[in-house]
């Protein structure tokens, strides 16, 4: 059973959300969907404070980056901060450290199914519709730089470019995404991921997402991490939430 004492920690807690992602999607009012479901109540519910930012769909590693260090200098000023980012997302967190001049205010970066060493699915996707879809991107005055950062080459680069910054304690989570509970949109890119880096969430394998102190391997698809039901469970009535795992993390900071 995961441990359900989420402690508060001494700093904001900032959750980025990953590619082509949000912070909620509302309507008259009413929250529709969350990024992040349930983690950010968990975590408040300690009280801690928790920021969610919104950062660009598709804009590369090294513009969303920069989004995100001015959303933590206009919403927390001054003084420290805790950053969790789910895939894409901790690419950013890393890059906002190390490059951006982040490493005074940043005291923990935790990356939940972030692929450090890139994505066979994004190199696959790339390489069969990069010459296609790029065309209709720019049409559209879209960027597609994001899907070249996420793969494997896009990758080895930036983690030669990017080191970790000494006196920022990082963290991951990696996930496994088991047969019976995977819904047919996750088969093909977990089957190509599975060929050519192993076990792995869906799109993102536990080898690339390993990264500083690897913490744990929890079992759910890519967005089953940041506690996206998945309906297969669900329909079984066996889904459990992943909240509580979040605050396991919070401990684990706080233990240091």
């Amino acid at each position: 059973m995961p441990d359900t004492q989420t402690p508060k920690l001494d700093a904001p807690i900032v959750l980025v959300h990953g590619l082509c992602g949000y912070e909620r999607v509302t309507a008259l009012g009413r929250t529709l969907r969350d990024y992040f479901p349930g983690i950010r109540q968990q975590l408040e519910t300690a009280g801690n404070r928790v920021l969610v930012p919104r950062l660009s769909c598709t804009l590369g590693v090294e513009a969303r980056a920069a989004e995100l260090k001015r959303y933590i200098e206009r919403n927390v000023p001054t003084g420290p901060v805790h950053v969790i980012g789910h895939s894409m997302g901790g690419l950013d967190g890393r890059y906002m450290v190390s490059r951006l001049g982040m490493a005074e205010r940043v005291k923990s970066l935790t990356t939940v199914g972030t692929p450090h060493r890139g994505s066979a699915f994004a190199d696959w996707g790339v390489r069969r519709f990069g010459r296609l879809a790029a065309p209709f991107f720019q049409l559209l005055g879209v960027s597609y730089q994001a899907f070249l950062d996420l793969t494997t080459f896009g990758c080895q680069q930036f983690n030669e470019t990017v080191p970790d910054a000494p006196g920022v304690r990082y963290l991951s989570v990696a996930g496994v995404c088991e047969s019976r509970w995977m819904g047919p949109e996750w088969r093909i890119p977990h089957g190509i991921v599975s060929q050519a880096e192993g076990p792995n969430d869906g799109v993102v394998s536990v080898a690339s997402a390993r990264w500083g102190e690897h913490m744990d391997v929890w079992t759910g698809d890519h967005l089953n991490l940041v506690n996206w039901p998945n309906r297969i469970a669900l329909r079984s009535g066996v889904w459990e939430s992943f909240a509580p795992d979040y605050g396991r993390i919070i401990r684990r900071i706080a233990e240091a």
